[in-house]
């Protein structure tokens, strides 16, 4: 899969303490795996000279209060709190100052979030996805992307989740219905 690096960006989602390092409150061993991948991503995709695209969940401790159906602390407990370590990207990444960081409050990282005029401003049209959870915040973002008209890959090998289970069905729901999926070792860049 050769792609043109002016033209693409690495999207990391959600590779934060509370998804990957073993004291976080979500804490999910296939996130903590995939740390390693998505270095490696990040780093041959920076090299090349494509965009780097980091996402952050982020709950203020208020923002479920009063929700007519939807409480995600209700569901998953309280995690990646505002202003906590929690919340904070996974000091093995290497985030850089000319990267994009994006806080969402949604599993969809363009909801509400400065990402689509971001990409757009920087002529960006292929997003190398990655990140965690495989069947969360990730195919919600993948699935927005392609929405949007933008190429959403999957990055398999580079791809946190809870269950093994849940990492097939995202990837296999990507390239059923809206994206397309690779390995770390197919991506290159022309």
């Amino acid at each position: 899969m050769a792609l043109d690096p002016k033209r693409t960006a690495v999207v990391v989602v959600d590779m934060q303490n509370g998804f990957c390092h073993p004291d976080g409150s979500l804490f999910a061993p296939g996130s903590e795996s995939a740390v390693g991948p998505v270095t490696e991503l990040v780093a041959a995709a920076r090299d090349a000279g494509a965009r780097v695209v980091y996402t952050r969940d982020v709950h203020p401790p208020e923002q479920f209060d009063g929700n007519h159906y939807y409480d995600e602390f209700e569901r998953w407990g309280e995690h990646v709190v505002e202003g906590t370590w929690d919340a904070d990207l996974h000091a093995d990444l290497d985030v850089r100052d000319e990267d994009l960081v994006v806080e969402k409050h949604t599993y969809d990282a363009f909801h509400q979030t400065q990402l689509e005029g971001w990409l757009d401003s920087h002529g960006v049209d292929d997003l190398l996805i990655c990140g965690t959870l495989a069947n969360v915040c990730v195919l919600h973002t993948a699935g927005s992307a392609g929405l949007r008209d933008y190429r959403p890959i999957l990055v398999t090998d580079a791809l946190g989740y809870i269950e093994e289970g849940h990492k097939e069905y995202a990837v296999d729901h990507a390239d059923w219905l809206f994206g397309e999926t690779t390995t770390l070792a197919d991506v290159a860049f022309e």
